[in-house]
This record gives C-alpha cells, sequence and structure tokens, in this order.
C-alpha cells in the first residue's frame, strides 16, 4: 500500500484530503463523486478519519478510487492490459517445438511461469506485526465504512476472501461485501453460485465448521485478482504471479489453516458454522439499487491482524460509472483470450458499465452459418460469470466498433426486426431484482449479424406524437424519440403507471405506422433525454420473458418499476441516492467539487 500511494503520488494520480471526515457516509459519498468525474479523477487517500457515532479517531487512512482510471489500472498492472491478454494466448496457444530455436524459446517461456506459483512462506508476515486475539477482537477497531443511508450497517467492500475445499486440495481468492454485525461477526455475501458457496455446501454436508481468512490491502493486484473470473478450482493468485512474475508469499494464518499475502496491510481470521444464517442486507449495490434483506452465512471472528503502518482500502458502489468500469474493462480484455475457447469465432465484447456489466453484453462475431448467433448466445448463457449476463447483442465483423456506441447502436437498428429477437430462461445474478423469483428470469439476444430489410416508420415530432399518445393514454406525462435517423427508432414514453404497461402497449397499436420500438419508464426518477442513465435503468428493471411485447414491426418494452399491476409479488428495491444533507455538509467543508451537471446527469 505504501508503494502504491507513492506510485500514485508520482504520477499525479492521487488526491489527499486531510478535513476530518466520518465512515459514516461522509467518506463514500466523496468518492463516489469523485470517480463521476472525467476519465475516473484521482485516487483518494483520506488522512483525518473518524467515526462520530463513537467518538472514535482512527490511525490509519482509507484510500479509495484506486483502480478508478484507465491510466492508473495499468499503474497498477505495471504493464499494458494488451501485454496480459497476449501472454494467455500465447499459454493458450502453446505447440510443440519444431527445432532448436523454438526449443529454446519455449523453455525460456516455461522457465519464466515457474514464479507464477504462489510461494508458502515460514514464520509471520509483515501482516501480523499487531494481533489481536480472544477478547481483544473487534471489528470496530477498522475503519469500516458505512455508504448509504439504507445499509444494514458498515460493509467490508475490498476484501479478499480466502477459501479452501473441505479436503484442502482447492483454494480460492475470491471478493464478497462483508457486513459487520458486531466486534466479532461478519456476513458473508457469497452468492450461491460463487466458488466459496461450493466449498460451503462440501462443509455443510460434513457437519463441519469452514475456514476462511480475509485480507484488506497489500499489493492492489491482490484485489484485482480476487475480482479475476478463472475456472473453478484455480487458485486466482496465479494471475499475480502471471501479471508481475514475482510468485505472491503467503504466510500462515494465525487461527485457521489458510495462508494469505505477507504484506496485506489487515488480516480478519475466522470460522463459518454451516448451521448459523443471519439476515445480511440491505446494500446498496453496482447495480444502483439496494439489494433486499436475505440470509447469509455468519463468519464469527477468531483473531484480526494488521500492520503498523497500514491503509484501508475500500471501494464505493451505487450507480455507475464507479471503480468497476475500470477493473471490468481490465477483466474483459485479459480474459478474452480464455472466452474464445470457450466462442472461437468471437471477434471482439464489450459489456458497457451503464448497463452494469451483466445486464448488456455487446458482442462481435464472425457468422458461420445461419442461426450462428443464437448458438453463440447459448454458448454465453452457459459458460462461467458470463452466464448471468441478461440482454446481449451480436453484430458481424463488418460492424463499427463497440464502444462507438452510436455508430453500433444506428448499424443494429437499421437491421432489426422484431424476428431478430430470442428469449429464454436462465440463471441470473443473486443481486438481480427484476425477476418474479430469484436467481432465475428472462433473458434476451438479438441477432444482428443478418441484414434485414425493413422500412422505417412515418416519423412525427416529439409535440405531436406527445400529443397523439396522450389521447390514447392519458396516464403518458412525456415523451422523446432516440435514433430518428434508423428504421426502427426508439420512443421513451414516461408514465404515472396505473395500469400493466402491455395494456399501454396495445393501446397504441393505432400508431404502430409512426413507431417501432417503444419503451416504457416511469416519470417519478427519470429524465427521458438522459440516454445514458435510461440504459442503466431499463435493462436493471425488464425481465425479458415478462416485459417485451411484439406485434407486426413494433416492440415494446417495459421499464417501468414492478408492483401489485404487474402480479409481481418480490419486494422492489430503492434507488441508491446519496443523502442531500451529507452533500451539503461536505460542500460546507469545502471538499465537495463535482459539477451540478454531472450530479444530475448521473442522477446521484
Amino acid at each position: 500500500m505504501q508503494k502504491t500511494i507513492q506510485l500514485l503520488k508520482r504520477n499525479d494520480e492521487l488526491k489527499i484530503i486531510d478535513a476530518e471526515l466520518d465512515i459514516y457516509l461522509e467518506i463514500p459519498h466523496l468518492a463516489y463523486a469523485e470517480v463521476k468525474k472525467e476519465e475516473g479523477g484521482k485516487a483518494i487517500l483520506f488522512t483525518n478519519v473518524v467515526d462520530k457515532k463513537s467518538n472514535k479517531k482512527f490511525e490509519e487512512p482509507v484510500l479509495m478510487n484506486v483502480f478508478g482510471s484507465y491510466k492508473r489500472c495499468e499503474l497498477l498492472f505495471g504493464r499494458t492490459i494488451e501485454s496480459v491478454a497476449d501472454e494467455i494466448t500465447k499459454l493458450l496457444h502453446m505447440k510443440p517445438p519444431a527445432g532448436l530455436k523454438e526449443k529454446i524459446s519455449m523453455a525460456s517461456e516455461l522457465f519464466s511461469l515457474k514464479n507464477i506459483f504462489p510461494k508458502r512462506l515460514k514464520g509471520q508476515g509483515e501482516c501480523q506485526q499487531i494481533k489481536y486475539l480472544k477478547d481483544d477482537i473487534d471489528l470496530y477497531k477498522l475503519p469500516v465504512l458505512t455508504t448509504w443511508e439504507q445499509d444494514g450497517g458498515p460493509f467490508i467492500t475490498m476484501g479478499q476472501v480466502y477459501t479452501q475445499s473441505l479436503d484442502g486440495e482447492m483454494v480460492n481468492l475470491g471478493m464478497y461485501r462483508l457486513q459487520v454485525y458486531d466486534k466479532n461477526h461478519l456476513g458473508m455475501h457469497w452468492q450461491i453460485h460463487k466458488d466459496s458457496s461450493h466449498f460451503f455446501d462440501q462443509y455443510q454436508k460434513a457437519a463441519k465448521k469452514m475456514p476462511v481468512s480475509i485480507a484488506i490491502g497489500g499489493n492492489p493486484l491482490y484485489t484485482w485478482c480476487a475480482t479475476a473470473p478463472l475456472p473453478y478450482g484455480v487458485n486466482e493468485l496465479l494471475m499475480y504471479g502471471l501479471i508481475t512474475k514475482t510468485p505472491a508469499q503467503l504466510v500462515k494464518s494465525l487461527t485457521t489453516p489458510l495462508y494469505i499475502p505477507k504484506d496485506v496491510d489487515y488480516v480478519i481470521e475466522g470460522w463459518v458454522d454451516p448451521d448459523n444464517l443471519k439476515v445480511e442486507g440491505p446494500f446498496g449495490d453496482h447495480t444502483g439499487y439496494y439489494t433486499l434483506e436475505e440470509p447469509y452465512p455468519v463468519l464469527e471472528v477468531s483473531a484480526i491482524t494488521m500492520k503498523k503502518r497500514r491503509t484501508f482500502l475500500a471501494t464505493v458502489v451505487g450507480k455507475p460509472p464507479l471503480e468497476d468500469k475500470y477493473m471490468g474493462w481490465a477483466t474483459g480484455k485479459i480474459f478474452f483470450p480464455l472466452l474464445k475457447t470457450t466462442a472461437p469465432d468471437l471477434v471482439d465484447y464489450h459489456m458497457p458499465e451503464n448497463a452494469g456489466f451483466h445486464n448488456l453484453i455487446l458482442a462481435k462475431m464472425q457468422p458461420l452459418y445461419k442461426g450462428h448467433a443464437k448458438q453463440f448466445m447459448h454458448a454465453f448463457w452457459g459458460a462461467g460469470q458470463m452466464s448471468f449476463v441478461k440482454h446481449a447483442i451480436f453484430v458481424d465483423e463488418k460492424a463499427p466498433k463497440l464502444e462507438n456506441y452510436e455508430e453500433f447502436a444506428t448499424y443494429v437498428l437499421n437491421r432489426f426486426t422484431p424476428k431478430s429477437m430470442f428469449i429464454t430462461e436462465g440463471i441470473l445474478d443473486a443481486l438481480d431484482h427484476s425477476s418474479p423469483q430469484t436467481l432465475v428470469g428472462g433473458k434476451l439476444g438479438i441477432d444482428a449479424t443478418v441484414a434485414n430489410s425493413v422500412e422505417g416508420p412515418q416519423l412525427l415530432g416529439d409535440g405531436e406524437l406527445l400529443e397523439r399518445v396522450k389521447e390514447l393514454i392519458p396516464d403518458v406525462v412525456d415523451l422523446h424519440q432516440f435514433m430518428r435517423q434508423t428504421n426502427n427508432p426508439v420512443t421513451v414514453i414516461s408514465v404515472k403507471k396505473n395500469r400493466n404497461v402491455k395494456e399501454y402497449f396495445d393501446d397504441l397499436l393505432s400508431l404502430s405506422t409512426h413507431m417501432r420500438i417503444v419503451v416504457f419508464v416511469d416519470a417519478n426518477k427519470n429524465d427521458i433525454y438522459n440516454s445514458y442513465m435510461l440504459i442503466w435503468r431499463v435493462t436493471n428493471n425488464m425481465d425479458a420473458l415478462r416485459d417485451v411485447y411484439t406485434t407486426g414491426l413494433m416492440v415494446g418494452i417495459d421499464g417501468t418499476n414492478k408492483n401489485t399491476l404487474d402480479n409481481f409479488t418480490r419486494q422492489w428495491p430503492d434507488d441508491v441516492d446519496c443523502t442531500q444533507s451529507v452533500v451539503e455538509s461536505l460542500k460546507e467543508k469545502g471538499v465537495w467539487e463535482l459539477d451540478e451537471k454531472l450530479y444530475k446527469k448521473f442522477q446521484l
């Protein structure tokens, strides 16, 4: 962490804030605002950290937004992201050498691989300079942040969670949010599809307690490795060795059999009783919504150790854009070669951050035969973490660059017809709130690899179209047409919903000569001219099996919040919003610097 702070300083990528700020809302709100700035703002080191509720001042600073720009990601990796991807590609395509020169080259490459394997050391590490055991254990000694007003409590957000299988043969490093219940208990939000949850099932069947060690800090690459989507059973710290060309140096935890990097700043050790589940949450998550209260395993802390000179690493999640935009960019680039082993005709893919990553993927492929794109959809929906993707749009290799949204959307809309859509059902991320049931819901694929010929509608101006729509649906508040230059313009309609949206859609059929794709959103909290946040809202709120309607060439999408009008029986969560009084307090202290235009654009 100290080396990281110096690296950031040297490259003018660090902002130091010495003003006294609270771990309750103030620090996370400021970090949340910083990452909304152009190029992700700067990393922030908070040096004067307090907990006003308990009248406590912390020795250590808090570091946030460390990965929050493309430049900082590459600084922390110490090399270009593309070079890591190239190395993985080379490993995956390694062939038997044909001659002496190739043998020497391969020998050199294989010799360098010896450094990717973590190395277990004897003795203790810097992370164990200070030890708290038994009655001295107190999680409140750590400056754990409470990010949002409705959060169930303080949450550790950058924890490296180390676990192992029941037989000890497999180890895993993951990142899961960790709720502080009291001085010696943490909620373990490992979702049912995650490796740690698979290990937990083994301990549960054997009726044995499960050891867990949680590290915070150290080299930020440890934290990134915790998010790496490696296959089941592969130690994520191998990626650290591959990137840095030095093995991760590990020491044994004091009270569990698990090994952690010797130079992390904090270690929280403990045991999970399979019979002890406790309600965890709510928590304002990266979906931009609060995830609901649900029972999860509980860790009883058996030791806390830390460095003498330490820094607490944290992140903030909520509405996009966030730090995970940049972490996700690095992950997507690096693991593209692995994804191509499942889908070899894949040319490129991109997950827009304003769709929360799993809510939308744009993919470019080389279609070789009829139905190839649909085959790809099945491959994506069955491949590791890609299986959580809700909506996928596939184009051919002639399509514009995926990150060029205007040109990409034009290309797709000019060849789209309702028959381009493929709707099915599959697993969903546990954070998804839109489906009628947890963990399973609708998925939408769009095959834009086929150049369907379709005539555009007879366009009307927004004002005239709004008048005609209001005659049919008095609940309509406003209307705006996007992508009018295409054959399938997108009409966004805001409503004060008093009926099921399917009924509204049916009322509009007499205007089908003037509209193609119609998207309904609630009038409350939506700006129908803000395409960035509309994509966030609609991809979060829609379940394709329930919320997509077609008649002729017209397609309807229900992006409204669901309730009893929709026979929706689950609780619908609130948006994650900043606490206005906290923002005003930060302005008074002279530390809030976010432009009001950005505050409104990102609907903070």
